[in-house]
């Protein structure tokens, strides 16, 4: 099981932020982050209450399940997955998620037509150049990386 220092550490990784700039939103040195991360020291209230400010679940780094937590244990054990994760591993997760959905337009209750080829263009770009894009059809194709120029 993660630690509470491997859950905020988890969570100070998700937010692109560096040890030094999460101390400053919390107010503390970047030692003492350092300490909160290996589980040395525990922070405050006051700590716990500025770093969710800026985008931290202090719900999952107290409690290890996500907040607003209405979710099933396979739906938390995904969203744990899937926060750990990468920029080019989530959008392989969305990518088969999109794949395997049913079309926005069809209720639940009926499906599409087995003979109706399925497509449909997604693209997703990422901060450091990075795009996937592909068509979500049966065999799904999901190209990563730069276009060439």
């Amino acid at each position: 099981m993660d630690t509470f220092g491997q859950r905020l550490k988890s969570e100070r990784k998700r937010l692109r932020m560096t040890q030094p700039e999460l101390a400053l939103v919390g107010k503390v040195e970047k030692g003492t982050q350092i300490n909160y991360e290996q589980d040395k020291r525990f922070p405050s209230a006051d700590y716990l209450i500025a770093v969710a400010a800026v985008g931290v679940d202090t719900h999952y780094v107290l409690h290890g399940t996500p907040a607003g937590n209405n979710l099933t244990d396979d739906e938390n054990e995904l969203l744990i997955g899937y926060r750990k994760l990468d920029l080019r591993g989530k959008a392989r997760v969305l990518g088969v998620v999109e794949g395997i959905a049913e079309p926005a337009n069809v209720p639940a209750s009926v499906s599409a037509p087995k003979s109706a080829p399925r497509t449909q263009k997604v693209v997703f770009h990422g901060e450091v150049g990075q795009q996937v894009s592909g068509d979500i059809s049966a065999p799904q194709t999901i190209n990563v990386g730069r276009s060439k120029k």
